[in-house]
């Protein structure tokens, strides 16, 4: 076999390929089998017939065209190992020259990874924000958690900031005709909070209960009909609050553990932050093209999915995207922006892969599976199910070495925070450090489940 490459771009390819028919005797032998036991001829068992009995009742063209069927795909990927080559998505393949008992010939084209030169991390160096404040985080979830044993006391007040309000809300578009989609009815909402529309905190803060407003959103007028006014009351910290709203007796042993739980999200965040950092100046300072093809499949499964969940509506689609400013000229740009840069960082750590070569043991492949089926809400059996099926155990082995392979590399960086001091990557990186990360995440999982 011989084969050549032309290269289209830097990232795709056109190979050509040529296989003599000498290279092919299993492919015809197994093309003469499969046609004798498909067809019957008289004075001969199934599959028995002879080669020249089959060429004289059928010709040579069924037999070239199954040969051509079966040698294709392993010549096309003996070709790419060849040439050392890495495909990214599926070849164009065309046959160009079929003669018979010499040669086939065809070419492929395809995107192919392109050429990266990594670099030392040794001599990277970041800066991120310094880690946050202890006390200031268990404050924060102490009153998340005071939040959700919050009372609502109905007031006869003007509407403020912070109070929860009970609304009917209607819509007509320019021409006057309902819009639907922006419709409630008792409908409870926290002022400030930013959740619905545009213009509906300044339209009703200093209203009172009775009254109705009317504001412009998006060429949309709409009618707000406040119907309560409520003020929310936090449960002191005592120990009768600690006791119904955890498993602990006292304000010292819920501040304890929500101090532990802090720590460990505040290193998360920084860690997540250093690998951020890392990642964007590494690609910054990489250049190298995505396969253009690849950035328009990914930008448009994404249009996929979230039409789908809205049910193939591309009026509704098109009225959510108003909503928030955009249009679909808009949404498709963006999401061919995010699927560039995913793109460029799954590839940049398949070569960083590559070079670190890590291992990955049959226990970190259950722990990620069992990880991550969490994130789902799926048991991990139902989590390989969806795995198996859809043919993603060797993506998800890719992630686990892709990953493994990005916190080796961080381990050499150079980082600070922004008051100077040195960060050692090791503590977040290192095998035992990235365990005990993920044994944090889970436990703040499990909590926000609560």
């Amino acid at each position: 076999m011989k084969s050549s490459v032309e290269k289209l771009n830097d990232t795709r390819v056109k190979m050509t390929v040529e296989v003599p028919f000498e290279e092919l005797t299993n492919e015809i032998d197994q093309a003469y089998k499969t046609i004798a036991a498909s067809v019957n001829i008289p004075g001969f068992r199934k599959g028995k017939a002879p080669r020249k009995l089959i060429d004289a009742r059928f010709g040579r063209g069924p037999v070239l065209e199954q040969v051509v069927n079966d040698a294709l795909p392993s010549r096309y990927e003996a070709a790419i190992a060849e040439n050392q080559l890495v495909p990214l998505g599926q070849p164009k393949l065309d046959l160009t020259k079929i003669e018979d008992g010499d040669v086939i010939e065809f070419t492929a084209e395809v995107d192919v990874r392109p050429d990266i030169t990594l670099p030392d991390f040794t001599e990277v160096s970041v800066q991120v924000p310094a880690l946050g404040d202890e006390e200031e985080a268990v404050n924060k979830e102490l009153d998340r958690l005071r939040e959700r044993f919050a009372e609502l006391t109905d007031v006869d007040e003007p509407v403020a900031e912070d109070n929860f309000v009970t609304i009917d809300i209607k819509a007509v578009d320019a021409e006057g005709n309902p819009v639907d989609d922006l419709a409630a009815d008792a409908l409870s909402y926290q002022v400030g909070s930013k959740d619905l529309m545009d213009g509906l905190d300044d339209a009703i803060i200093g209203k009172n209960k009775g009254d109705e407003v009317t504001f412009t959103e998006n060429d949309n007028t709409i009618t707000v009909t406040i119907n309560a006014v409520k003020h929310r009351t936090l449960p002191e910290v005592d120990e009768d609050f600690v006791q119904l709203a955890s498993e602990f007796d006292t304000v010292d042993e819920l501040r304890a553990d929500l101090r532990e739980q802090a720590v460990a999200y505040l290193k998360n965040e920084q860690a997540g932050a250093i690998r951020d950092a890392v990642l964007d100046k590494v690609l910054a300072d990489t250049p190298f093209e995505v396969p253009a093809g690849m950035v328009d499949e990914q930008a448009h499964a994404a249009l996929h999915q979230i039409f789908g969940e809205l049910a193939h509506d591309e009026d509704f689609m098109n009225r959510v995207l108003e909503a928030q400013n955009s249009s679909m000229e808009q949404f498709m740009a963006e999401s061919k922006q995010h699927a560039e840069k995913d793109l460029r960082v799954q590839i940049f750590l398949d070569v960083l892969a590559e070079q670190e070569k890590p291992e990955v043991s049959q226990q970190e492949l259950t722990e990620h599976i069992v990880f991550t089926a969490r994130s789902y809400n799926m048991s991990p059996e139902e989590f390989m199910s969806q795995v198996t099926k859809g043919n993603q155990l060797g993506a998800l082995f890719a992630n686990i070495t892709r990953g493994k392979a990005l916190a080796a590399a961080l381990c050499r960086v150079n980082v600070t925070d922004e008051t100077g001091a040195t960060i050692d990557p090791k503590e977040y990186f290192a095998p035992e450090a990235a365990e005990e990360a993920e044994a944090a995440e889970s436990t703040e999982d499990a909590t926000d489940n609560a």
